[in-house]
């Protein structure tokens, strides 16, 4: 993040894959892709893909692990060795075991586990191509599986980035704006009631800054959450 580079990310107001400052990538969502999990779901945003599958509530094992009077989340988030340019190396790491307790911390609030003692949700989360902003879209992924799942939720969570490359901020960074850019905010929210639940910035802008940047990641996230509503609604209509 904020590394130096040669590439130009914005020219006349475009970004180099021809955005506007605002606009997202093409966003994608496919439901009920595996067939033996509870909900699942398949988001793209542009180049970058997740794949999320959900099990559960079901009873938690061993029985010292459970909580009397509440359930728990579990999440696993995970990059395919094939998902970058330069191979990554298989299996968790650092940086995975950390998105795996933002995605708990992001979606956990929103769900009922009180009404399941003793019992887990069990969250997977599988990038199998990265194109920057691989998080939110995960994040993203998670929240509709659970959904789709049919495990009570309060709100659905919806998540997005944005970031200010070049001295302009714009919304829904991709691989280079991410790794070239000089700030990058991950953001996820209930957007019916605008509670925040994740908010991640690597990087220093000014407090002007932040607030538009905030006031961004708030309309596109109600752009997203449209798509995850749309989905929701396609699967039961099956």
């Amino acid at each position: 993040m904020g590394g130096k580079s040669d590439i130009k990310l914005i020219d006349n107001g475009k970004r180099i894959d021809g955005r506007s400052l605002d606009d997202t990538r093409n966003v994608k969502i496919d439901m009920d892709i595996i067939n033996v999990a509870d909900g699942s779901a398949r988001v793209e945003f542009g180049n970058t893909i997740a794949l999320s599958s959900v099990y559960g509530p079901r009873e938690l094992f061993p029985r010292f692990m459970q909580k009397p009077n509440t359930g728990i989340l579990r999440a696993k988030y995970n990059m395919a060795p094939f998902s970058v340019d330069d191979r990554k190396r298989p299996g968790l790491d650092r940086r995975s075991q950390e998105i795996s307790k933002v995605m708990v911390n992001a979606i956990e609030p929103m769900l009922f586990l009180e009404d399941y003692p003793k019992s887990v949700v069990d969250v997977f989360v599988e990038i199998i191509q990265a194109d920057g902003s691989t998080r939110v879209t995960g994040i993203n992924a998670a929240s509709i599986a659970i959904a789709a799942a049919g495990i009570p939720m309060r709100n659905i969570v919806t998540s997005c980035s944005v970031g200010k490359i070049e001295d302009s901020l714009v919304v829904d960074l991709d691989g280079k704006e991410d790794n070239f850019g000089s700030c990058d905010l991950a953001i996820a929210m209930a957007t019916e009631t605008r509670e925040i639940t994740l908010l991640q910035m690597d990087g220093a802008v000014s407090k002007d800054e932040l607030k538009s940047l905030l006031e961004k990641a708030e309309n596109t996230c109600k752009k997203i959450f449209e798509k995850q509503k749309e989905a929701l609604r396609n699967l039961y209509k099956k």
